[in-house]
């Protein structure tokens, strides 16, 4: 069988250098008007839970009415310093959100409201802890603070999930580029569920992990593809050796490691040595700036 691409320390490096500049230019490139729409919206948002709270003096007392109002639980959660997510959030107040449950346990809801309070940003909101209502600058500062580290966060996310979206639709392109044929995506709890030779599915469950294209190579092999962006190295080890790599071993654990060929594309900010280690642990890495090496592996897995 044929051994998909294995690059050396120097490969990665001017891959890794190539990727860099292509995400300053989109990055320098950028318009300001998403991240301005999103501060936008959650001043609004900060403003409004602050009124309905009078300044987080009442804010047990209008719990329910916060906690149940879409618009207001992501920004109750950025109260903490740092901002809670929502599973911690579940987790350490051992609560659900969903307005039934809420409704019915005003326990859980007063909980949630503690684990807040007890996390809030003393800089942001200095009046809470002192027990005293707010000067007009301070509200002023502690809404515009709350609403930029919000806008901030959902900013890159959103850089992350377009980048992400655009890295599988040019795969799946150049897939049918080369003749390959689309298929409804559909769990792959098995080897026989997953895409037959020369066809592909989007999003699915293979062997009980996400795989964003997985592909039937002409040899009977799987190839499993996650999309990754990084925007920085530190970033670049949770994107790709603790989460791709370990998609990876899984999936070559579960189904065998002659059956399946993981692969990982590219785009934005990564460690060479990080890079060399995935590799190391049998994750095939392509750069999406350059998908010819993946055309021309799953084109040899033809028979001659």
């Amino acid at each position: 069988m044929k051994a998909p691409p294995q690059w050396t320390e120097k490969d990665l490096a001017d891959g890794a250098a190539q990727a860099v500049e292509i995400f300053r230019k989109e990055r320098m490139e950028e318009p300001l008007e998403v991240y301005t729409e999103f501060f936008d919206e959650y001043q609004a948002y900060f403003e409004e839970l602050l009124e309905k709270s009078v300044d987080l003096s009442q804010l047990e007392a209008n719990a329910i009415e916060i906690l149940t109002d879409p618009r207001l639980r992501g920004p109750l959660r950025y109260l903490a310093g740092p901002p809670i997510s929502e599973d911690d959030l579940k987790t350490i107040a051992e609560a659900y959100l969903s307005r039934r449950q809420l409704m019915a346990h005003p326990e859980m809801v007063q909980r949630i409201i503690q684990v807040i309070l007890l996390g809030l940003d003393s800089r942001r909101f200095p009046w809470v802890k002192e027990e005293r209502e707010p000067t007009e600058i301070e509200k002023h500062a502690a809404i515009v603070a709350s609403a930029a580290l919000m806008a901030n966060q959902k900013t890159g996310t959103k850089r992350r999930m377009q980048g992400s979206t655009a890295q599988e639709e040019a795969v799946k392109a150049s897939l049918k580029s080369i003749g390959m044929t689309a298929i409804p995506a559909k769990e792959m709890p098995v080897l026989a569920a997953a895409p037959k030779a020369g066809e592909f599915c989007g999003e699915a469950l293979l062997s009980g992990r996400k795989a964003d294209v997985t592909i039937g190579l002409y040899d009977l092999r799987v190839m499993p593809v996650e999309c990754k962006v990084s925007s920085s190295e530190v970033n670049s080890v949770k994107r790709v050796n603790n989460d791709a790599a370990v998609k990876a071993e899984s999936w070559r654990n579960d189904l065998g490691i002659k059956n399946v060929v993981p692969v990982a594309i590219l785009s934005g900010v990564y460690s060479v040595p990080n890079l060399i280690d995935a590799q190391s642990r049998g994750l095939t890495l392509i750069w999406a700036h350059d998908l010819q090496p993946l055309l021309d592996f799953i084109q040899s897995t033809k028979a001659p």
